[in-house]
């Protein structure tokens, strides 16, 4: 197979969450961005794990929708490099990193715009696996080119007009 999407989901949210109905989308980002083979993990939990990432990782003391972690092989490494099998070193070639979704925060998202959890953890997942292949969304322009990409990404599942949503700050 040639996307490799691992899932860790909190067991609270098992019954109301179906990656079957997200794993489409995601895989279609990739393969509008070229990506013939990749690896993620995506990890559903609570507002309150998000939150700690949130704190740690950006300094905001506050539960979001969605965090992702760009594995990123230009970094210096501490100590010395890491030596991996010839197997991982191949698996590890295409890693593209992690995504966090907070269930709670996607669900009262999905109430507050009017859409299905199912379309909210779509765009959410597609939004983060945008972030691991470099997008952001600091400038209107990186944010406009943002967006289209979600849009071009979500349209098969009839969701690209989510991207359009103004957020409240």
């Amino acid at each position: 197979m040639p996307y490799e999407i691992d899932w860790e989901v909190d067991g609270r949210f098992d019954q109301s969450f179906d990656p079957a109905a997200i794993t489409p989308a995601i895989e279609r980002v990739l393969h509008l961005h070229g990506k013939s083979q990749a690896s993620l993990t995506i990890a559903v939990t609570d507002d309150q794990t998000i939150q700690q990432l949130n704190q740690e990782y950006r300094g905001v003391d506050a539960p979001t929708d969605v965090l992702s972690f760009a594995q990123t092989a230009d970094e210096p490494a501490e100590g010395p490099a890491l030596v991996l099998p010839l197997e991982l070193a191949a698996d590890y070639a295409y890693y593209l990193g992690d995504i966090v979704i907070a269930f709670p925060y996607a669900e009262r998202q999905a109430l507050h715009y009017h859409n299905s959890v199912a379309a909210e953890l779509r765009l959410l997942a597609v939004h983060g696996t945008l972030h691991l292949l470099g997008y952001d969304h600091a400038t209107l322009e990186q944010k406009t080119a943002m967006w289209a990409q979600q849009e071009a990404a979500l349209a098969p599942f009839g969701d690209a007009a989510l991207s359009q949503r103004v957020y409240n700050a």
